[in-house]
């Protein structure tokens, strides 16, 4: 197993801002801490593979996106019982587990007994498109837990506590490197290399946008001829990473979302790859649990901004919604929304403390 290396306080999605220490904020006392969380854009690959000692892993790559983001401020109440926790909005229950495994946590770090506090969660990541909207809100939590007592965990901590929390999480706890991670063990299987290759995603949504129920997909066997599918998938995104090969993991980001239509069945999906073929993209990707979908284009290619427009132009044309345009270039993902995209439509509020998490339809993002 790969150690998790990366520091929550630095890089993507970091915990505190410029001057606020930990454990308190400006107009806040001790006891108060702060958090926040970014979301990513589906998956490059996801699949069944072989851990470094031949056991069969549940894994997934995602592709990371900035912008949309979770963020959570807890306030400690010393002496109340642990169970006394209030949270808005009250309907994040994954959130609130996250609240109390990570106080109990913290509280035996700290030798003292854990105890209630309030807990209020904002953010503007859309629900049931495959974002990781609910790993994004747990991380923020645990993250504004530790920060109020003047820690900041290690993300093997946070990964585990995540996936106590909810089942299985997103590797959102880590800095941007791409890695192959065990969703649902919160353990990294391989550091894949420093960053990804250049890419540019012409996002949208597929199905209309409508949220999926993850619970009521269903679940597929994998046998051993699907495995070693995988495993060579896996070899080639290291390779496509190791190279800066944008045409590779697009490769490998189509072979993967092919698959995952045995399972998600979207009916536009033929349509998306038939543009991407036409408009000299280098595959497409999807989020195997979710309605997102992305084209992929090489930002080396000749007449970049012309496919971008003839991309948006065509997915436009065939009913299927542009949410926006990010990319991948280092240091870290950078992200801008269509100027004729639907977030700019209206139709979505980001969610606040008093707004219920409602399942959100295009246009989201």
């Amino acid at each position: 197993m790969t150690a998790l290396t990366a520091h929550h306080g630095a890089g993507r999605g970091a915990g505190h801002g410029p001057g606020h220490g930990p454990g308190h904020s400006p107009g806040h006392g001790a006891g108060y801490g702060a958090g926040q969380a970014s979301c990513h854009h589906g998956e490059i690959l996801q699949g069944v593979f072989l851990d470094a000692a031949g056991r069969r892993c549940a894994g997934l790559v995602t592709l990371p996106m900035t912008g949309p983001a979770s963020r959570a401020e807890f306030t400690r109440r010393p002496g109340t019982p642990p169970e006394q926790l209030t949270v808005l909005p009250g309907d994040r229950t994954k959130a609130a587990r996250a609240a109390a495994l990570a106080v109990e946590e913290c509280a035996l770090r700290r030798r003292e007994p854990p105890c209630g506090g309030e807990l209020r969660i904002t953010g503007d990541i859309p629900v049931g498109l495959g974002m990781g909207s609910s790993t994004s809100d747990v991380i923020a939590v645990v993250r504004a837990v530790a920060d109020s007592y003047g820690m900041r965990l290690a993300p093997g901590t946070v990964a585990r506590l995540a996936v106590r929390a909810e089942q299985a999480c997103d590797p959102l706890m880590l800095d941007a490197r791409p890695v192959l991670f065990a969703q649902r063990e919160g353990r990294v299987l391989e550091v894949l290399g420093a960053c990804l290759p250049p890419l540019v995603v012409v996002g949208c949504a597929l199905g209309q946008g409508a949220p999926v129920d993850t619970l009521s997909l269903p679940v597929r066997a994998y046998d051993d001829s699907d495995v070693r599918a995988f495993e060579r998938l896996r070899a080639l995104l290291r390779r496509a990473v190791a190279t800066a090969d944008a045409a590779l993991l697009g490769r490998v980001a189509s072979a993967s979302a092919r698959r995952g239509q045995q399972v998600l069945c979207h009916p536009e999906f033929d349509t998306l790859t038939d543009i991407a073929r036409r408009l000299g993209a280098v595959g497409v990707q999807i989020a195997h649990s979710g309605a997102v979908a992305g084209l992929l284009l090489d930002p080396a290619a000749h007449g970049l901004r012309h496919r971008i427009r003839d991309c948006v132009r065509a997915l436009d044309s065939n009913g299927i919604a542009v949410t926006r345009v990010f990319t991948t270039l280092s240091p870290l993902p950078t992200t801008k929304e269509f100027p004729s995209g639907p977030a700019h439509r209206g139709g979505h509020r980001p969610a606040g403390p008093d707004t219920p998490r409602r399942p959100a339809h295009l246009p989201a993002l």
